[in-house]
């Protein structure tokens, strides 16, 4: 079973994208891109578009309508202050037309597209029942304290514990560990990434193994290059 989905509604002038980073993440996201008035599309690269992510609670909602049970579910996401509406509904006249409305973006999906995206949004959310409501499990590790005893350290000291969750080798010997957090910045050759125990630092791009969602401020995990974070005294925990 594969751990990442993604799959693309185009039309001919908007298109929506649903994308699962992991089965493991109790999420989705909706990427929505139109084309511009010179007929180019949108680039997420180059900070256009509009990205939201949708919990589990509102994936059941989306479901509710895909499968005939509502006529329209609509929502608002408040992020900085900044709302941005969500709605998907049936067309008045035709059980075969689905429109979604995402901020200033719409798309109107046809009779196969409604159901592929409810099979899709169904495979889903079973996918992550299993594997997203696990309680995450922390190894012990011993440390050394002031007074040179060794202290234990288990779940209930998560916010003592390292953010860095694991550490890999990739297949030219080199270790790799990955980490948590988002996007703050982004230039040609860098990400600048804040940690989720809030420290900022650029990362050159050639460090970093992973495919990530060049959206800002929206949390998820890069595979770095281990050397990087040691030579900046961030605390690698290793599995």
């Amino acid at each position: 079973m594969v751990d990442k989905h993604s799959q693309s509604f185009f039309g001919q002038s908007s298109g929506i994208t649903l994308v699962s980073t992991s089965k493991s993440n109790d999420y989705i996201f909706f990427k929505c891109i139109k084309k511009k008035e010179n007929g180019i599309w949108e680039k997420p690269s180059l900070k256009e578009g509009k990205t939201i992510k949708c919990n589990l609670d509102e994936i059941v909602m989306i479901l509710e309508v895909l499968r005939g049970k509502r006529k329209v579910w609509s929502s608002y996401h408040n992020f900085n202050e900044n709302k941005t509406s969500i709605s998907f509904k049936w067309d008045e006249n035709s059980n075969d037309k689905l429109y979604i409305n995402i901020a200033n973006y719409s798309k109107m999906l046809s009779f196969s597209q409604i159901e592929i995206l409810r099979m899709l949004l169904q495979h889903l959310l079973k996918e992550k029942i299993i594997h997203a409501t696990i309680p995450k499990k922390r190894s012990f590790k011993s440390e050394r304290g002031a007074q040179g005893k060794l202290k234990e350290f288990s779940d209930n000291e998560n916010d003592d514990l390292p953010v860095i969750i694991e550490e890999k080798i990739n297949m030219d010997g080199e270790k790799i560990t990955e980490v948590n957090g988002s996007i703050k910045g982004e230039s040609e050759k860098a990400l600048l990434l804040n940690l989720t125990n809030g420290k900022e630092m650029w990362f050159p791009k050639s460090v970093i193994h992973s495919n990530y969602i060049p959206e800002k401020e929206v949390n998820q995990s890069f595979k770095i290059d281990s050397w990087i974070l040691k030579k900046n005294n961030i605390i690698v925990k290793t599995m």
